[in-house]
């Protein structure tokens, strides 16, 4: 079906707008043309609308075409009337009755047939109540028309034709109170169409009084306002057709019972019309017997109507207390507890069915939120329960335990979920349901809850037992595989999902030395730890022994920064000590246990099943293992085995370097003296497009071993001075630090290589650190020291990276040309517990300042650690405390929103006879 023609609002007001304008000017600046301009002028624009109306009408439905032409038909006798009055010369307010008001009478009945069209729409009944606000309006019309009629008597007593000081004016108030029933009588797809119809009666009253006023009291003033009331009509009919769905259109939603708008409009007219007649009894005007007459009328027939709005209300109260007390028995029957969420997940209803429910009751329940009262180990049971699309795992509905009021938990399994959408005033007003499948979105929820606390306590026994580990109470292996099915089905429909394998790195010496006791009580803790870091809809469960998984509803990128969050976590768990006054970590016998984690990550594949995944993240965790554990890695498509993984990557490399398929990311280094960023660390990262993001401990050394470390780090160099180049321009004044492989370095093209990209940039060279690694020192034959010292005479600075985790000779220290040392992470790991690491990191940050060298502090991650390299004079830092590695279009943002309070510690206060010569500053 071809859709409806769109009306040209805007150019048609916007038009009747500038028409308006000009003829006001004309109006009131040369008032000796209105007797035939303005009537003219109003013709003619009349004979437009009228036109553009018809051509509309062609174009339309037959049945809304009617309505349209009869406004063309209306148009065309408006226009007819003021071209006569032009032709007359009588302007646009005539003083006397004419030929001009036989066309303009003429449009009346044409208007009332516009009207009754618009009143039956969907054909609907003219409501009591809505008569009787249209009776009250125009009873309160008809006091203000007594009190116009005085001010239309000539000041010699005569007066003007009734036509026109009293008909036209009466006919207004008859066609205003009948828009004010259209308004209020007519179905929601009509009442937009309604109000203009009624603003375009407004505006044709004022047209007609100022008529009436010009008749007695000529004004150029008058003939304005006159012309532009009129141009309203014209208007505001044209939006009311135009908004009018066309008479077959059917409300898609009943009626509203108690009619407001009437009666906001019809009250506030007749206290209008009251306060104006005592306004005037104060200033000495006597009221007039037939306005006495009137006004009683008026205030009969107000009380009238609100008795009957009275009565509407109490009919209203009544039918809504009969249907909640009818809904309530219904639920009562369905289940022991059930409750209507809102979309933010807080219960605006809820029935119980007797008082073996909890000992809230149900009001107290309305208003909270649902989450509040679960217990939080049950959170991914209340996930489930509020997903309408999770089928269930073990043959139940999800149970999970709600708080009373008295503290006491008690179980409730979920026997239903359903959308509240059906449900009057159910739906969440705030799109995005907290909790909830993609079905529930934007709607309320509502559950029928069972309470099982009077099962028998063999049978709950034997259902914790089936699914849950006992030492942690996490689900146990059985769950997680029921629930990995149940996220595979659900990802071949386009929810993606993926896997964590989580293993203890340093628990079987906790196990052999400290005792199998303290073993159970550092896997507790991390069952805790992971409990708290993972979101509401993650099952997180255990496999066997040290072994952890947690199974992400969401894509491979988040589920690896979540990984990397509980890595970066289990770095504080320890083991309890055994004897009071041991410290964290440390047990009787004085051994320092030294607990980490490494994670294997994969992304649910709806073509394999559930051992192939597992399997797939077990290579993830081995390849995690190889890498020096304490780490993050995800297993790649395709990749059945670490050393295949390995061979796909040499095989990719030089194609990588072709295509380039690297990027530069940067990291922040803080100055606590500067109190701001003083500079960055370019890191490179390949993003393979099958494996995802490689991290550079797996592809450097291949590049290396293969001969491509230089040209891989000729393009590092190239990218990362250019994005420097960039940053300096905009003001910012940073080093910039790129770490340099010593195979770059023993082939004998470093400086050139570096003096090239300092030339192609324009970056001054003391602005460019270069970090070398330690093992530089193995390796520091007089040819190497002299290319260190040929890139320090070009203004470079030079860094030892990784400083203190490797082979470290002082003697080779004091030989090297070195500006800048930079402790590894590990190396200040544990500086904030473990006396004996401060002490060391306290004489690297010594050493530094004695051989005029700034230290960095890489790993930076915690406020502790902070506070114990300020107390020990170390003044740059590096770290996710103080940022992220970010690409180059996201460093200005950091760089601006860098908050300096992040380097104020309590407890951190720096020596003031520490002095370290600025080299990064």
């Amino acid at each position: 079906m071809a859709s409806q023609p769109v009306w040209p609002r805007t150019p048609v007001l916007g038009a009747l707008t500038a028409v308006a304008v000009v003829l006001d000017a004309q109006l009131l600046v040369r008032p000796e043309w209105n007797a035939r301009t303005a009537p003219a002028v109003l013709s003619g624009v009349t004979v437009l609308v009228g036109a553009l109306v018809l051509r509309h009408s062609r174009r339309t439905a037959q049945l809304s075409a009617l309505t349209w032409r009869a406004f063309a038909a209306i148009a065309g006798l408006l226009a007819l009337g003021h071209l006569v009055r032009a032709v007359t010369g009588v302007g646009v307010n005539p003083p006397e009755v004419g030929p001009s008001d036989l066309s303009l009478a003429a449009t009346a009945p044409i208007a009332v047939f516009l009207c009754i069209r618009l009143a039956r729409s969907t054909g609907a009944r003219v409501r009591v109540q809505v008569v009787l606000d249209a009776a009250v309006a125009l009873t309160a019309l008809g006091v203000l028309l007594q009190l116009f009629v005085p001010l239309t008597t000539r000041p010699d007593g005569s007066v003007a034709h009734p036509l026109l000081t009293i008909g036209y004016p009466a006919v207004c108030a008859v066609l205003v109170a009948a828009g004010l029933v259209a308004f209020a009588g007519v179905s929601p797809p009509r009442r937009t169409a309604a109000g203009w119809m009624l603003l375009c009666f407004a505006s044709l009253a004022l047209t007609l009084a100022c008529g009436a006023l010009a008749v007695t009291r000529p004004a150029p003033a008058l003939d304005a306002v006159a012309s532009t009331a009129y141009l309203a009509i014209l208007g505001a009919a044209t939006l009311a057709l135009a908004a009018d769905p066309g008479p077959k259109a059917r409300a898609e939603e009943a009626a509203v019972a108690v009619p407001l708008a009437g009666v906001v409009v019809s009250y506030c007219l007749g206290s209008g019309v009251l306060l104006l007649l005592l306004g005037g009894l104060a200033a000495g005007r006597p009221i007039a017997p037939g306005e006495a007459v009137t006004v009683v009328v008026l205030m009969a027939l107000t009380l009238i109507r609100t008795l009957v709005w009275a009565a509407d209300g109490a009919r209203l109260t009544r039918q809504v207390l009969r249907t909640e007390a009818y809904f309530r028995t219904l639920v009562h029957r369905s289940a022991d507890l059930t409750v209507v969420l809102d979309g933010h997940g807080q219960v605006t209803w809820a029935a119980a069915a007797g008082p073996a429910t909890p000992s809230w009751s149900v009001r107290d329940l309305e208003g909270r939120s649902l989450r509040d009262l679960v217990h939080e180990d049950d959170r991914y049971e209340l996930h489930r329960a509020l997903d309408a699309a999770v089928d269930d795992i073990d043959g139940r509905g999800p149970v999970f335990r709600l708080r009373g009021r008295d503290g006491t938990w008690r179980q409730f399994e979920t026997v239903r979920t359903a959308s509240s959408a059906g449900l009057p005033g159910a739906a969440g007003s705030a799109p995005g349901l907290r909790y909830g499948g993609p079905d529930a979105a934007g709607d309320g929820l509502v559950l029928h809850l069972r309470d099982v606390a009077g099962r028998q306590r063999t049978e709950l026994e034997l259902e914790r037992l089936a699914y849950t580990d006992y030492l942690t109470g996490l689900p146990n292996r059985a769950r997680l595989m029921a629930a990995l099915a149940t996220a595979r089905t659900r990802a071949a429909s386009g929810q993606r999902a993926s896997l964590l394998l989580l293993d203890l790195d340093g628990f079987k010496p906790v196990n052999d030395i400290a005792g199998h006791e303290a073993g159970d009580h550092l896997l507790i803790q991390v069952a805790d730890r992971l409990r708290a870091t993972v979101r509401d809809g993650d099952l997180v469960g255990r496999l066997g022994g040290d072994e952890f998984a947690v199974l992400v509803g969401d894509s491979l990128e988040e589920a690896r920064a979540l990984a990397e969050r509980i890595v970066a976590d289990l770095r504080t768990v320890r083991p309890a000590a055994d004897v009071e006054g041991t410290a964290p970590g440390v047990v009787a016998t004085g051994v320092v246990f030294d607990i980490s984690g490494s994670i294997g990550v994969t992304e649910l594949d709806p073509a394999d099943d559930v051992p192939t995944t597992v399997r797939r993240a077990d290579l993830a965790l081995r390849a995690a293992k190889t890498a020096g554990k304490n780490c993050v890695r995800t297993a790649g498509h395709a990749i059945d085995s670490a050393m295949g993984r390995r061979a796909r990557l040499a095989r990719d490399l030089p194609v990588a370097l072709q295509q380039e398929q690297f990027r530069v990311v940067y990291q922040p280094v803080a100055s606590t003296e500067d109190r701001r960023i003083v500079g960055l660390e370019a890191l490179v990262r390949w993003d393979h497009p099958v494996l995802g993001t490689v991290p550079p401990d797996e592809f450097i050394a291949l590049a290396e071993d293969d001969g491509l470390i230089v040209p891989l780090q000729r393009w590092v160099l190239r990218r990362a001075m250019a994005d420097h180049a960039a940053l300096l321009a905009d003001g910012w004044q940073l080093q910039m630090g790129i770490n340099v492989s010593v195979r770059h370095l023993q082939a004998g093209c470093l400086a050139p290589d570096v003096a090239q990209a300092i030339a192609h940039s324009g970056v001054p060279p003391e602005r460019l650190v270069l970090e070398v690694t330690e093992s530089v020192m193995l390796d520091a034959r007089d040819r190497l020291e002299s290319d260190l010292a040929g890139l320090r005479e070009m203004g470079c600075k030079i860094a030892l990276d990784d400083f203190g985790r490797g082979y470290s000779s002082l003697a080779y220290l004091a030989r090297l040309p070195v500006d800048v040392l930079k402790m590894d992470r590990e190396f200040i790991a544990d500086i904030e517990r473990d006396r004996r690491a401060a002490a060391l990191v306290s004489t690297v940050v010594e050493l530094g300042r004695t051989l005029g060298m700034d230290v960095v502090a890489e790993g930076v991650e915690t406020g502790g650690q902070l506070a114990a390299l300020r107390g020990m004079g170390c003044h740059y830092l590096q770290g996710w405390l103080f940022g992220h590695a970010v690409p180059v279009e996201d460093l200005g943002p950091l760089l601006a929103a860098f908050d300096p309070t992040v380097l104020d510690v309590r407890g951190a206060e720096m020596d003031p006879g520490v002095h370290i010569v600025g080299q990064l500053g």
